[in-house]
Order: C-alpha cells, then structure tokens, then sequence
C-alpha cells in the first residue's frame, strides 16, 4: 500500500498522513482517523520514503578486499556487530584484490547515496586519491594510514619485529618473505620491522634473503621452495600466516623438519595457522575490534559532521608455537 492508497482509505490528505509520521501538527480528528487505519492495515511508511525526507539512507558501503579472507571476515563481523545494533545495514563491495575495482566501487557508493563508507586499504594509487577526495560522506579507513581520514590501523612494525626478534633468540639468521611494498601494512611496515630487528641484532641485511610474494598460500609455498633451494635459511619471517603455511609445506617436501631445521613465523593468527600438523607461531592481530572501531569511529562522524580525524592503532600479541620452539612433526 503506498502513501496516496492509505491517505484515501484514512480519508485525509497525504499531507496529513506525512505529518503523521513526522510528528507534525494535526487536528484530533485527523490523528485519530490516521490512528484507526494504521491499526486496521499496519501501514508505515517504507524506509526509502524515510530516507528521502531524512536524506539518510541507514546504509554503509563496505569495500573489502576479498570475501574468502579470514582476516576479512573478522573484521566485517566487528562492522556488522556495531552497524546492526544502531539499525544500519552493509553493503559489501567484493574487489578481488585488484586496486582498479577498489577505486570503481568506491566511485559507485559516492553516487548511491550510501550515508557513509568503510575501507578496508591496501594501497592508495592517484586514482584513490581522487576518488577519496571526491566523497561527500564520512569515509573511514581500516588497516592503513591515510593522511585527512579516520583511520583503524595495527601496529605491523611491531608486530614484525618482535617477531624477527624472536626468530633470532631462538637461534636463526631469518630470512623474509613479504608482499608488495604499495601495501605499507602488510608489506611496508613488516618488512620495516624485519630490518629493524635484524640490525638491532647485529645481523646483515641481505637483498638475497628478502624476496616478495602475493598473499595467497601457494604464493608464499613457490617463494619459500625457490629461497630455501638457493639459500637455505635457518629460519623464515612471513608478512602472513598464509605465506607462512605455504612455506612450511615446501620445507616438508624437501625434507626440512619445521621447528627444528627451519624456524618459521607469520602474522595473523588464523585458524589454519593453529592446527597445521606444526602450529605456527604467529602474531594474533585484533581484526574483529578493528571492525568494531572503524563502525564506531563513523557513527561519530555522522553523529556529527564536524568531527574530528580520529586514528586508533591497536597492539598485538605474540604467540609461540611449535613451529619456533624446537617441537616439531614427525617427518
């Protein structure tokens, strides 16, 4: 039933029935009769007609890198939990990895009238930039730092290097798998803390030990098999757990007891990571709060326009497992 249908069964004007529903002036008479064809049909009014006098949609565009992520989805559900209690619904935006798409969707949500937008970042091309800098609505960042935005971010170097510390006690000159440098998160930061621990030890920095991988498992799996078969190293720092479980798996086929021959570490804390025939040590990263944060950190914003930037880093926690203590598989 639409405005001009109920107006006519309650036999007032839609003027009426409009004020009704936003607490405007109405004579007794015509309340009352309003009254009495709500209770007989249960009318409201739709939340897009809402929106269009409030001008506020109650929706939030969510770009993300990919949903198949365990990381991702911890951080989506932080958004979800905070988003829900305050009537707020998502709308997810799926880029695959590819930063064009992350520029496309995020275009696509500055036209659709969205009331705000989360990022989950990997790198800012000029192209983000423009889009960015395009937006009309609160825009928070999680995972990166963005000069001008509210931004959710973790403590990666740290992370990396008390991890490559840890590495080191335990007895290895570690070498490092990462990611790309654009993503100054996972591969920027990581790869800082790497080479920070590394001279803080006194031990060489060697472009030889370093070598760079995608995110995917077989990604660090084919970089871990070709270093460890020019290098041999006593151990491996990985900018993730994924990187980290592919390099365990090439350790196994040549015939290296992880824990033991090669010590090895990631970042993340995923599941997989836990229950791997060697479980990883890893640093567990606080993605559903960071979620939670950045859903916070909007609702601010638009509480109020004129708020100001806020940035949160979140710490970590460093997890030994067998994969760095010596206990390992049988092989």
């Amino acid at each position: 039933m639409n405005i001009t249908e109920f107006a006519a069964l309650a036999g007032v004007s839609k003027t009426a029935v409009s004020r009704y529903f936003n607490n405007g002036y109405l004579s007794a008479e015509k309340r009352a009769a309003i009254e009495e064809a709500v209770r007989r049909t249960g009318y409201s009014p739709s939340e897009a007609a809402r929106g269009l006098r409030t001008r506020r949609t109650r929706q939030i565009g969510v770009v993300l890198p990919r949903l198949s992520g365990e990381s991702t989805a911890r951080v989506v559900d932080g958004i979800s939990l905070v988003l829900g209690d305050k009537g707020y619904r998502m709308l997810l935006a799926n880029t695959a990895n590819r930063p064009e798409r992350e520029v496309e969707y995020l275009d696509a949500l500055r036209q659709s009238g969205v009331d705000g937008v989360i990022f989950l970042a990997s790198i800012f091309t000029p192209e983000h930039r423009a889009v960015l800098k395009s937006m009309h609505m609160p825009v928070v960042i999680v995972a990166q730092q963005y000069d001008g935005y509210s931004c959710v971010y973790h403590d990666d170097l740290g992370a990396a290097r008390d991890l490559t510390s840890l590495l080191i006690q335990r007895g290895s000159h570690p070498a490092y798998i990462g990611v790309t440098a654009q993503d100054r998160a996972a591969g920027l930061s990581r790869r800082e803390g790497y080479v920070q621990a590394m001279r803080q030890a006194g031990l060489p920095v060697r472009t030889e030990d370093m070598c760079v991988s995608g995110f995917r498992m077989q990604e660090g799996y084919a970089q871990a098999k070709a270093l460890i078969q020019a290098r041999r190293p006593d151990g491996i720092f990985c900018a993730t757990d994924a990187i980290a479980i592919g390099a365990m798996q090439a350790c196994r086929e040549l015939g290296l007891r992880v824990g033991k021959d090669v010590l090895i570490a990631g970042v993340g804390d995923t599941t997989l990571g836990q229950v791997t025939a060697t479980p990883l040590t890893t640093a567990h990263l606080h993605y559903q709060t960071s979620g939670q944060e950045a859903a916070q950190l909007l609702l601010r914003l638009l509480r109020s326009q004129g708020a100001g930037v806020r940035n949160v880093c979140l710490g970590y926690e460093v997890l030994e497992r067998a994969s760095t203590s010596g206990t390992c598989e049988t092989m």
